[in-house]
């Protein structure tokens, strides 16, 4: 349906700094986190909401890896759309933005933060609420 996702101009140096603070290899990584860590957030976004598409730019294949199924089905679910709905793709894209900016947000607020940690961190609490 789609062959690529961009992020917005802003974020593509937050995909960067990201990457470099916690220190994953490749761009993708942080990028799959952010869309998990704006899903888990709740909030909703409209196809109208898009920002800008001047940042980096993913490949459906490098973005999710063999791992779209889930992705979709997660973003399918939160909006009780069809795998085929035009605007999959965007919310793909919202929400990689959000949670960019979310995680950019956590780590600005505290610069002494050790990447792991902060990633720990996240997990067990999310771990927590649904125990």
């Amino acid at each position: 349906m789609f062959s690529q996702i961009k992020t917005s101009l802003k974020n593509r140096e937050i995909v960067a700094e990201l990457t470099r603070k916690f220190n994953l290899g490749a761009e993708n990584i942080i990028a799959r986190i952010a869309i998990a860590y704006s899903l888990k957030s709740g909030e909703k976004f409209s196809p109208l909401d898009v920002k800008d598409s001047g940042g980096k730019e993913y490949s459906k294949h490098v973005l999710f890896g063999n791992y779209y199924s889930i992705y979709e089905a997660l973003i399918c679910t939160n909006y009780q759309i069809s795998s085929n709905d035009r605007d999959l793709p965007r919310y793909f894209k919202m929400h990689l933005d959000h949670g960019l900016e979310l995680i950019h947000h956590d780590v600005s607020d505290n610069p002494n933060l050790v990447g792991y940690d902060y990633l720990f961190d996240r997990i067990q609490n999310g771990l927590k609420e649904i125990c």
